[in-house]
């Protein structure tokens, strides 16, 4: 027999049940009878009942998605024959399971004794039928109220009002009603309780807790009459006090929500004794809903209810005019009704107020004004019911139905709704961002409970709103097509850039990550999500939610891709992230299993039922996106999944001999060229080099047939530039090396077996390649073929580099065949290149694709949402960008590391291929780049698309560095090289640490690119120092002489600073190994998170940064070592650069220059006495002061390495005072930010706490490097200051003769004050102002005083530093003669 379904089986069980249950072959328990239908009357009843006829579920056939909506006139509904109820369960059963404990309730139980209960009969009528009960007879004459009490409740009420008219028992037991008139409580504190005491016995009229309901016949009246008078009787025999204190007594005892419930009880049965009352009034007659305007009576004390219309409004127009004889409708709620009225008319927007987007259901945004029919579906809302769609809020509370179908429409429209925010379609037509709404209301989390649901549409429907909101699908094609770029296969993880603590520097990489895991750790879901999408998600088990999707419940091909998409950008996250898809239970075992088989049934054009058991292009991308992200992880997926057989599977046939769809095996195939690429990127998977070497050659030959298509096809030329970029890095795996084993344990933990690739295997490729180029390059001056070509000419160019590198590496080869084989290459091929005027219109057309150029076309995405990083590339790219068709980066990129590589081998060709670099294409980007324009912001997609165009601008400089040592150079061409330099080098983002340290070495510290050295340029920066300050003020030593001796030390400046700007050894090694074709030691694939750039925007001071920490640092005060050395070249450089290359220090701002040379003088005490540093500094600081540079120098913006200026200005201030010992350009650094339009503050601390440096700040104001008007002018304002200033004055601590320039600006400030007559002043400054001038009055020393009271103007000619009035004019004269005369008066009367 079979057993029933239980609670608690799943679906899988029900299938199982019903598989038996048909194999079993037994007669259904319940048969199916189709009755006749009303029109052919009962024709069919005498058939017997249908047979085999079965309902039988099958799941196969169902979508995973809900069909769209399309418009469809109303249906009308058919009457469904009634469904008879079981009749198998028994009664007693079902009470006693429902009801299961009653015995707590009641202990004793008595049966009921229905015998006394009188039996009321029919009345006899006339009729056959008794007549039937109306309820408008029984409401006769009874006015309608406003009670929306149910029937039940009224009949029930009702029966208690016609039995005994006696006061409720409330009156007997509390006695707590107050006299007629006097206002009522519900409810009394015990204090009041307490007042109040019961009232006679008059008011017992009768018992009504105690009934004798049930028993028998008179005895129940006696007994519960006896019962009713003992207690009254008790309750006369007690005291007032008794009472209450028995009453306060079983409150207490009680529970407080059993008395609150029988207060409560005691206001209902108030209430309705109340109404009782009311109802024997007439009524007034009902009001009607008509079309009409109804007077409806009220009194202003009466509150209205909340569906009665207001008075004199018009009466809602219903569509069946309701009437009082209808159940339920002798009340009419107009509230409840309003839905049966047509739709309101749009409205008209009139203003620029915003209004709620609304959504169709393809997520399209509606405009406000749209006018929809209502059959379409998008009028099922309240709010706002006139305007067609749904808001997010209505879409989110319909994902919270209970009916299925609900809950898929819903999360469908949201995921089309996130899809084309993604893709930009809403632009600016909403306030906000759509996907930044969503995040905020916790739309992550709504789909991840999704996806646990147990309906599968609703599961497909969470998986397709999760992808739409993780996965950019433009991003992917980008991604995918430049993979054949010049190391196109590394590329950033798509994850935020956090930033670090402060304290981070201080702790080693494994520290750290185990201080953010165990963080990580004890963060819930929400909080990871808020900062980190992807971290919050896996935080939740989201893969193995997944993997059981995918292996369990075996969706549809459409929810398939979505899942395998959504672990494609979870990969793309981190190597953490790639790891843990890697280690999920099953996981990847379930995706190689069953989207990878090695054999399938075949497949044709027509759309497939299901992806099990068949070869899934995504699949492969997956394990290819896993691989990038770590060498070990791609050894794993080799050796644990047996990729390799399932590789030499779908690359040993061509993809149209695949049993597959055409789109569909391209692709597969080329997925799985680019895996192998990746594999081979680390040095693995040579052993199926041999395997399918066969293969490789006949696609290697088929390349020229396929590319001769017109037009060629874009998925077959993404398959070639594959197999080109495949057999690009096997050459470099055969041409690699391994390192030594002990050289370094970094190193030697990179390495891995020797490579099982030789050269001989390779050799042979070069002559297939080079016909493939030839070939492409014949479409060079089409442009329409040359951009359908896309990265077939780069990957050919690749390949040849690759090719040569490792050949001329190979010991056993001779030098002379590979130079002859470069030598007719470049004769043959590559200097006619040279020649074309297309190749020309590729570099003018730098300027149009470039980023640098245009950094308003990297500006973030209006949906870009900090928490998930995504590329931004939205709606696509134009074709002259630097990710579009028509790009000239990747092809002049390879053009340049061929030309590099060749020019590295055969140092005769030099002259010859740096021809190139003369393009004015080349050279106006890079004019345009060298321009002081505003830097891209930093994107991720900025930094991916900026880190090719540093890789143009690289070897574009190597080239040129290259042939600069075998031929001059023009001026004009190296400077501009050199500034380029420069600014790549401040702009490189980490992944190119080997770029820098290249640059480093070779191009910014190269005489060749300093041709002002020999041409003039330190005499022409004499007399330009001549021309501006004049040899009066000249500080120190000529410029032109110290940049003449910097020219001459420049090996020294470049060691000095390979020292002081090193990179991270392994970071260093890590990104110089795949471009050097070293593959032992590329770790991943993967790079690091661009938060900012390698280096400092300020990294020419880092030297001298450097030394103030060191000397911060050092507890003894001891210098650090050689740190005369370490300042003088970091002092040669920065002047360098502030002569002749003032672009390359435009981003640091002159109050960082000015820091860092105050910072020389707080490394020692005696650094700053040595003759060198003193002329470099004097030299710098000249600079500083010019008056094009000195209005922008702005001491309260926050500075990069420092806190404040302030807090630096003090500790310069105290050294000062301690070490200077008068030093004049010691002092005029400090007179500098002394200026009237810095901040107060600097003047205070050296008027209020270093006072006593005034005696060493002996600096003639001939030497002053600024203006003296700069501190004079305008007025000081601060009366502190004012006061410092006079109190230093007055007491000797600052005289003319020990601090001549700030005498003379404390004499200018305080005569300026004891003069002014500003009526705006406060009487406390008028008041200091006066007593100010007559301690000045009465000064003694006659010197002071005549400077105070008869200073003019400033003048740093004169000895004083100002000059004099002879005498006082008339307006100051008088105004002293009256203060002067006031206190003649004053002493004469105290006298």
């Amino acid at each position: 027999m079979l057993s029933r379904p239980q609670p608690g089986e799943s679906e899988v069980d029900l299938l199982r049940f019903q598989s038996q249950f048909l194999a079993a072959g037994a007669a259904p328990a319940v048969q199916l009878v189709k009755k006749g239908s009303r029109r052919s009357g009962d024709a069919n009843l005498d058939r017997p009942p249908q047979q085999d006829h079965r309902d039988v579920v099958m799941l196969d056939n169902f979508p995973d998605l809900p069909p769209a909506l399309v418009p469809a006139p109303q249906k009308r509904a058919r009457p469904s024959p009634g469904c008879l109820l079981p009749q198998h369960e028994d009664p007693e059963e079902r009470l006693n399971r429902h009801d299961q404990h009653i015995t707590a309730v009641l202990t004793k139980i008595i049966e009921r004794d229905t015998g006394s209960v009188s039996v009321n009969l029919p009345v006899p009528s006339g009729v056959a039928f008794p007549p039937v009960f109306h309820r408008s007879r029984e409401r006769q004459g009874n006015t309608a109220t406003s009670d929306k009490r149910s029937i039940f409740a009224q009949e029930i009420a009702a029966s208690r009002l016609c039995e005994a008219r006696v006061p409720p028992l409330r009156e007997v037991v509390s006695a707590l009603d107050p006299p007629e008139g006097a206002v009522t409580r519900e409810a009394l504190v015990p204090k009041e309780q307490g007042s109040q005491l019961p009232q006679s016995s008059h008011s017992f009229q009768g018992p009504h807790l105690v009934t004798g309901k049930g028993l028998r016949g008179q005895e129940a009246e006696q007994e519960a009459q006896t019962i009713h008078e003992e207690n009254i009787a008790r309750l006369q025999a007690l005291a007032p006090e008794d009472i209450l204190q028995e009453q306060q007594r079983l409150l207490a005892q009680l529970d407080p929500s059993l008395v609150a419930f029988l207060r409560s009880s005691n206001r209902m049965h108030k209430q309705a004794g109340e109404k009782a009352v009311e109802e024997q009034w007439p009524q007034e007659p009902s009001v009607k809903v008509t079309g009409k305007e109804p007077i409806v009576p009220t009194s202003p004390s009466e509150p209205r209810q909340e569906g009665e219309l207001e008075p004199g409004a018009p009466a809602v127009v219903l569509p069946v005019t309701p009437n009082r004889e209808w159940l339920h409708m002798d009340t009419v709620e107009l509230e409840k009704l309003h839905w049966t009225q047509d739709l309101p008319p749009l409205r008209q927007q009139q203003t620029q107020e915003r209004m709620q987007a609304r959504f169709s259901l393809q997520g399209e945004l509606l405009d406000p004004d749209v006018d929809l029919p209502t059959h379409l579906g998008l009028h099922h809302h309240g709010e706002e019911a006139e305007r067609a769609g749904y808001s997010l809020q209505e879409l989110f509370h319909l994902t919270r139905s209970q009916v299925s179908q609900q809950r898929v429409l819903a999360l469908h429209v949201l995921a089309q709704v996130v899809g084309r925010a993604q893709a930009g379609e809403f632009g600016d037509r909403l306030a906000g961002s759509v996907l930044r709404l969503l995040l905020d209301a916790g739309f992550l989390f709504l789909l991840r409970f999704s996806l646990d649901d147990k309906v599968n549409g609703v599961i497909a429907a969470a998986i397709q709103a999760l992808r739409s909101l993780l996965v950019a699908p433009r991003d992917e094609e980008v991604l995918d097509s430049t993979f054949s770029w010049y190391c196109g296969a590394l590329v950033y993880p798509l994850m935020p850039s956090q930033e670090d603590r402060e304290d981070e520097d201080e702790e080693s990489p494994g520290e750290k990550a185990k201080r953010k895991s165990s963080e990580e750790g004890d963060q819930p879901p929400s909080d990871l999500a808020r900062h980190d999408v992807i971290k919050g998600l896996l935080a939740t088990n989201l893969l193995p939610r997944l993997r059981y999707v995918l292996e369990v419940t075996c969706p549809g091909p459409s929810v398939v891709l979505d899942i395998l998409a959504v672990l494609v950008r979870v990969a793309r996250h981190s190597l953490e992230s790639a790891t843990r898809v890697l280690e999920c239970p099953r996981l990847i075992d379930t995706v190689v299993r069953e989207f990878l088989p090695t054999s399938w049934s075949p497949m044709g054009v027509e759309p497939t039922h299901s992806l099990h058991k068949v070869p899934c292009a995504t699949a492969m991308k997956l394990l290819r996106v896993l691989a990038s992200a770590g060498r070990n992880i791609a050894a794993r997926l080799l050796s644990s999944f047996d990729l390799g057989s399932r590789l030499c599977r779908f690359i040993a046939e061509a993809p149209q001999e695949l049993a597959l769809p055409p789109e569909e095996a391209e692709t597969l195939s080329t997925e799985a060229l680019r895996l192998w690429v990746v594999a081979a990127s680390y040095g693995q998977g040579g052993d199926l080099y041999r395997e399918l070497y066969p293969v490789l050659m006949r696609a290697l030959q088929a390349v020229p047939r396929e590319l001769s298509t017109h037009p060629p096809q874009t998925l077959a030329v993404q398959r070639i530039a594959s197999l080109l970029t495949l057999l690009t890095h096997l050459t470099l795996a055969a041409g690699s090396t391994t390192p030594e084993p002990g050289s370094d344990s970094a190193e030697a933990s990179l390495s891995a077996t020797p490579p099982l690739i030789t050269w001989t295997q390779v050799s042979g490729l070069q002559p297939l390649v080079e016909p493939c180029l030839r070939q492409t390059l014949k479409s060079l001056p089409r442009p329409e073929t040359w951009n359908a070509l896309g990265p077939v000419p780069t990957a050919c160019l690749l390949f040849l580099d690759a090719y040569y590198q490792a050949w001329s590496q190979q010991p056993s080869s001779c030098p002379g065949d590979w130079l002859q084989d470069i030598e007719r290459l470049s004769e043959d091929l590559l200097l006619p290149l040279l020649g074309q005027p297309t190749l020309g219109s590729l570099w003018d057309s730098l300027g149009r694709c470039s980023l640098l150029c245009n950094p308003e076309s990297c500006a973030p995405v209006p949906e870009a949402v900090p928490s998930l990083v995504s590329l931004g590339c939205t709606g696509g790219h134009h074709p002259f960008s630097l990710a579009g068709s028509a790009s000239p980066f990747p092809f002049l990129t390879a053009l340049l590391s061929l030309f590099n590589t060749l020019a590295q081998i055969h140092k005769g060709l030099c002259d010859q291929l740096a021809v190139i670099l003369a393009a004015p294409g080349l050279q106006n980007y890079f004019l345009q780049c060298v321009a002081p324009v505003a830097t891209p912001q930093l994107t991720p997609f900025s930094a991916w698309a900026l880190r090719h165009e540093y890789h143009l601008q690289y070897l574009a400089l190597t080239l040129a560095q290259r042939a600069a040592t075998f031929q001059p150079v023009p001026a004009t061409r190296a400077a501009l090289h050199h500034g380029m330099a420069l600014a790549l080098l401040s702009r490189l983002l980490p992944g190119s640490d080997h770029l820098a340290h290249e640059l480093l070495r070779s191009c910014i510290f190269r005489l060749e690119f300093l041709p002002e050295g020999a041409s003039g340029g330190p005499e022409a920066a004499d007399f330009s120092d001549r021309l501006s300050l004049g040899s009066g003020r000249d500080l120190g030593y000529g410029r032109g002489a110290l940049l003449a001796q910097a020219c001459q030390d420049l090996p020294s400046i470049r060691g000095c600073y390979l020292t002081h700007c090193s990179l991270n050894r392994a970071s260093l090694l890590a990104s110089q190994a795949l471009p050097r074709g070293q593959l032992q030691r590329v770790p991943a694939l993967l790079l690091p998170v661009p938060k900012e750039p390698l280096l400092p925007t300020d990294w020419p001071f880092l030297p001298l940064v450097h030394l103030y920490h060191q000397a911060s640092d050092t507890p003894s005060g001891l210098p650090p070592a050689d740190a005369v050395g370490t300042a003088m070249r970091a002092l040669q450089w920065v002047l360098l650069l502030e002569s002749w290359r003032p672009q390359a220090l435009w981003a640091v701002p002159p109050a960082a220059r000015l820091a860092w040379l105050m910072c020389v003088f707080l490394v020692d005490g005696e650094l700053f006495r040595e003759t060198p540093i003193q002329h470099l500094v004097a030299a710098l600081l000249a600079r500083l002061c010019q008056p094009e540079v000195l209005p922008n120098l702005n001491l309260d913006c926050p500075l990069p390495g420092l806190t404040s200026f302030p807090d630096l200005y003090a500790n310069f201030l105290e050294h000062f005072e301690a070490v200077s010992f008068g030093d004049h350009l010691f002092g005029a650094l400090v007179l500098l930010p002394l200026q009237r339009r810095f901040s107060v503050t600097l003047r205070l601390a050296l008027f209020g706490e270093h006072v006593g440096a005034l005696r060493a700040l002996g600096l003639p104001l001939p030497q002053l490097p600024v203006s003296l008007e700069c501190y004079t002018g305008p007025p000081e304002d601060n009366l502190a200051l004012l006061q410092l200033y006079f109190r230093a004055l007055v007491t000797g601590t600052l005289r003319l003769h020990w601090c001549p320039v700030l005498y003379a600006v404390a004499v200018a400030h305080v005569n300026s004050f004891i003069f002014s007559q500003d009526p705006k002043s406060s009487d406390e400054v008028k008041a200091a102002g006066r007593s100010m001038l007559q301690k000045t009055w009465l000064l003694a020393d006659e010197g002071l005083r005549q400077h105070l009271l008869h200073y003019k103007l400033p003048n740093s000619a004169l000895p004083e530093g100002f000059e004099l009035y002879p005498q006082l004019p008339p307006l100051r004269q008088q105004f002293l003669q009256r203060l002067t005369s006031g206190m003649i008066q004053k002493g004469v009367s105290e006298t």
